[in-house]
């Protein structure tokens, strides 16, 4: 059995639209329900791509339910059983179109796209997904324009249209719905130069149609989202052969190489063709013109065709299972016996690919993503660049050739379409007020925050032992810095304390060597040798506070600091008091000296050592001291230094040794002015008030200082505190007994008050 088929025009005018259809169906009288065309054998109709269209018609021919297969894209209305339950629809699910665009988007870092959408069921669909899909991967709406349903409503509409577009940010715009329409809005663009802007679409609104608004090139760039298919084989090479003189009933062939080839017939026994251009083939014509390859609407067409013929071919078969009645004219099916074989029709096309009528069975569509190359114009050549398979793993569903794409004229680079430019590294994005998530400004990230990556939500703090670099885009290692011997800080508090500690024990030295002279049994030679040595180990104690810390060193530091200044100030308070009592005690019996006689002034340094000493165990007991870091002192370093641990315990401590030595500057006070020779009672004020001076100073300068500075102050402040009571109560006298030996003597003494009371 061969299959044939008979071609009827549709008009889109509404009033006569149904003028031909009804022409097929009742003849050329057209009365209803009454057909004059006896040997008419129809058993299905192929109708075209527009759904507004085939709901129309699909309404007339549910009177005589005739099998309808439509061959445009899946319409919502047409998937309405209760109104259309004679019509099939032979274009897959397009479920995936708004993932396929998003991450077309997505692809190229477009973020900022504009909706134009037909308001109609078609359109009405897609506009959820593509707002939830959108918004689920942050790409925004920088205006959505839904396009009316009256014809008077359009043009204004179309105004609208192009003012949107030309003043909107956006360069990319997503067109979908009806047909008819978007052909008019398209013509509209071509009268008004709209440049530079990517139109997304899908593949019905690409109808063959002479594309005037491609004037001087492509200022627009189409991108076409197209069901792919399978190739035909032998399908191109069958179109290239074609000629008139094959097919001379084919009106249409015959219209088209007249116009295109200005050929020439002549009628006689058999039509030839004169004046036609040698081999003259449908390829030699441009794009928009014919089309050679096959597009998704023609694809439907072959599928429709085969899905016919296969229902045909089991409704047949069952038929032949069937006893026969009459003379073999059942044979002859009617339209409405093939429903039964159009539903649960299954089958794979001579190509390989899976045709299901049953929409709950369709499966979904994987998408060819086609570009329109028009420059020079005219050229009109449809290019593969791309394609969206919803079968794919997730990540590589999408694949784009984008060096195929052909974008503007004078353009390579991929147009851009954002509404805010991206956050480079080292900066993070602010939202704007009151405006979508795609719009934000830049921000700098803070010290020692980063952001590696283009448009981060957030910078990301650097750990404590890396610093962010100046442009805030990575993290990189501190250099670990503390005050270090070779460093020449250090090594000029080093050279400080060796000098001062081997002046000192010279100072000693010179002490002993003359321990019988005057000067030092007047001003008690223990109490002189405790101080000296106690001072030695003060200057030796600013060395724990050099060279990088561990956890004994920042023990020791802060113990034997504690420690050995407290000897050294109550060895001066109890020269202080020595000499208090020696001068107080003028008669034998009394008990100032008896005190004096005991040496209980000796006691003064092994009692208020034992209380600092019973501070340190307490301070170390709780919280001693530890090893930290400073990463914020100095950029790009970090600062290893000793904790304090305990700062009541350190300021306790610090506090006890500031009252011994208040009680030592207090007590040398009252005592300045006593008589004799050889009283250190001035000597002592002094040196407790450069003491004094020295920690009090020492105390703001050190709360301000930062890093290994703050160390160093401490350093120094030691060094010149124990400088001050070396220098203000020994200098004095070795200055006596090296150099001014004679007044270190009881007779020198005598002969010096002797000529002073004579020249008075």
């Amino acid at each position: 059995m061969t299959l044939g088929f008979d071609i009827y025009n549709v008009d889109f005018r509404i009033w006569s639209i149904l003028d031909n259809p009804s022409t097929w169906l009742s003849g050329q009288y057209k009365i209803p329900n009454y057909t004059c065309m006896r040997e008419s054998k129809s058993v299905a109709v192929l109708t075209g791509i527009s759904g507004r269209t085939s709901a129309q018609i699909g309404t007339l021919l549910e009177l005589y339910r005739f099998p309808q297969l439509t061959c445009g894209p899946l319409d919502p209305v047409l998937s309405e059983q209760s109104k259309f339950p004679s019509l099939y629809q032979m274009a897959r699910k397009d479920t995936s179109l708004a993932i396929a665009m998003v991450s077309l988007m997505l692809h190229f870092s477009w973020n900022w796209v504009g909706l134009v959408i037909s308001l109609d069921e078609s359109g009405l669909w897609i506009i959820p997904e593509l707002r939830e899909e959108m918004a689920k991967n942050r790409v925004c709406v920088a205006f959505e324009h839904v396009i009316p349903s009256t014809i008077l409503t359009q043009v204004f509409s179309s105004l609208k249209i192009h003012g949107k577009i030309n003043n909107s940010s956006a360069n990319v715009f997503i067109i979908y719905g009806d047909n008819e329409y978007l052909l008019n809005l398209r013509l509209y663009f071509g009268q008004f130069l709209v440049t530079s802007k990517v139109w997304l679409m899908t593949s019905q609104s690409d109808l063959s149609m002479s594309r005037r608004y491609f004037m001087l090139g492509s200022f627009h760039v189409p991108l076409l989202f197209s069901h792919h298919h399978p190739d035909i084989s032998g399908f191109k090479n069958y179109v290239r052969g074609i000629n008139p003189s094959d097919y001379l009933e084919d009106f249409y062939l015959a219209r088209l190489w007249f116009l295109s080839f200005n050929c020439s017939y002549s009628e006689s026994d058999c039509v030839t063709w004169e004046n036609c251009p040698q081999d003259a083939s449908l390829e030699w014509l441009p794009g928009h013109s014919f089309e050679m390859a096959m597009s998704e609407e023609r694809y439907n067409i072959y599928n429709a065709v085969y899905a016919v013929a296969h229902a045909l071919h089991k409704m047949l078969l069952h038929q032949t299972e069937m006893p026969l009645k009459g003379n073999g004219k059942g044979m002859v099916p009617s339209p409405a016996q093939l429903h039964p074989f159009l539903k649960k029709i299954q089958f794979h096309n001579p190509v390989g690919d899976q045709v299901i009528l049953d929409e709950k069975d369709k499966l979904e569509a994987e998408y060819d993503i086609v570009n329109i190359w028009n420059f020079p114009e005219g050229l009109e050549l449809k290019v593969k660049v791309g394609l969206f398979s919803p079968y794919a793993p997730h990540g590589l569903q999408l694949s784009v050739s984008e060096d195929m794409i052909e974008w503007t004229i004078g353009t390579t680079e991929i147009l851009h379409s954002v509404c805010s430019e991206n956050c480079d590294p080292g900066f993070r994005k602010s939202p704007q007020e009151e405006e979508v998530v795609c719009c934000f400004d830049c921000i700098p990230c803070p010290e020692d925050e980063i952001s590696n990556g283009s448009d981060m939500e957030h910078c990301v703090k650097c750990p404590s032992h890396l610093y962010a670099n100046t442009e805030r885009s990575q993290c990189l290692l501190r250099a670990e810095r503390f005050l270090a011997h070779e460093e020449p800080l250090g090594m000029a508090l080093s050279c400080m304390a060796l000098c001062l500690s081997t002046l000192t024990v010279v100072v000693l030295g010179v002490f002993v060597r003359y321990q019988n002279t005057p000067i030092v049994k007047a001003n008690n030679r223990a109490l002189s040798y405790i101080l000296l040595i106690s001072l030695i180990f003060c200057f030796l104690c600013s060395l724990l506070f050099i060279g990088r810390p561990d956890t004994v060193t920042c023990i020791l530091q802060q113990v034997t600091f504690g420690v050995v200044f407290t000897v050294a100030v109550s060895t001066v308070l109890a020269k202080t008091v020595t000499v208090v009592l020696a001068f107080k005690a003028t008669s034998p019996g009394r008990r100032m000296r008896w005190l004096l006689v005991s040496g209980a002034p000796n006691f003064i340094i092994p009692f208020c050592t034992l209380i600092q000493m019973t501070l340190c165990g307490i301070w170390l007991g709780t919280s001693p001291p530890f090893i930290d870091t400073d990463a914020h002192s100095e950029h790009g370093h970090i600062i290893i230094l000793c904790n304090k641990g305990s700062l009541t315990a350190f300021y306790c401590v610090l506090g006890y040794l500031g009252t011994l030595a208040l009680a030592s500057f207090t007590v040398a006070f009252l005592a300045r002015n006593l008589p004799d020779a050889f009283n250190e009672a001035k000597f002592l004020t002094f040196s407790m008030l450069v003491f004094c001076s020295v920690w009090l100073t020492f105390l703001p300068v050190y709360h301000s200082a930062k890093g290994k500075v703050m160390v160093a102050v401490e350093v120094f402040s030691i060094l010149a505190s124990s400088g001050g009571l070396l220098g203000c109560i020994f200098a004095h006298k070795c200055y006596i007994i090296l150099i001014k030996s004679d007044g270190n003597s009881p007779l020198g003494f005598r002969d010096k008050t002797h000529k002073q009371q004579n020249k008075v």
